[in-house]
C-alpha cells in the first residue's frame, strides 16, 4: 500500500505565503511524476504544478512566477512554495504521485486527501 500524506495547509492574508509538503510512504520500488492540483468550491479540479523524475517543471499560467515545486527523492517527497498569494488561489490541494510499488511493474496514480488553503483579501 501507498500513502501520500499532506501537510502546510492553512489560511493566510493575501500577499502572504504558504509552503505545502506532500510525503509518500509505503511499498514504494520509484516515483515518477509528482505534483500538486486544486479544487475550488464548483470548480473542476486543475493542475497547479508538476515535476518528473528529472526535474523538469510545469505550471498552470495562473501561479507561474509565483509558486514553485521542487521535490527531495531521498525522502519521497514534493513541495510547493506558495508566495504572492491571491484569494482566488483559495482551494483544497492535493497532491498526485505516479508510483511503481514493490512486484509491480505499472506506474499507478496516487492522491493525498487534500489540505485547504484559504487566501483571505
Amino acid at each position: 500500500q501507498v500513502q501520500l500524506v499532506e501537510s502546510g495547509g492553512g489560511l493566510v492574508q493575501a500577499g502572504g505565503s504558504l509552503r505545502l509538503s506532500c510525503a509518500a510512504s509505503g511499498s514504494i520500488f520509484s516515483i515518477n511524476a509528482m505534483g500538486w492540483y486544486r479544487q475550488a468550491p464548483g470548480k473542476q479540479r486543475e493542475l497547479v504544478a508538476a515535476i518528473t523524475s528529472g526535474d523538469s517543471t510545469n505550471y498552470a499560467d495562473s501561479v507561474k512566477g509565483r509558486f514553485t515545486i521542487s521535490r527531495d527523492n531521498a525522502k519521497n517527497t514534493v513541495y510547493l512554495q506558495m508566495n504572492s498569494l491571491k484569494p482566488e488561489d483559495t482551494a483544497v490541494y492535493y497532491c498526485n504521485a505516479m508510483i511503481r510499488t514493490v512486484g509491480m511493474m505499472a506506474l499507478y496514480d496516487y492522491w493525498g486527501q487534500g489540505t485547504q488553503v484559504t487566501v483571505s483579501s
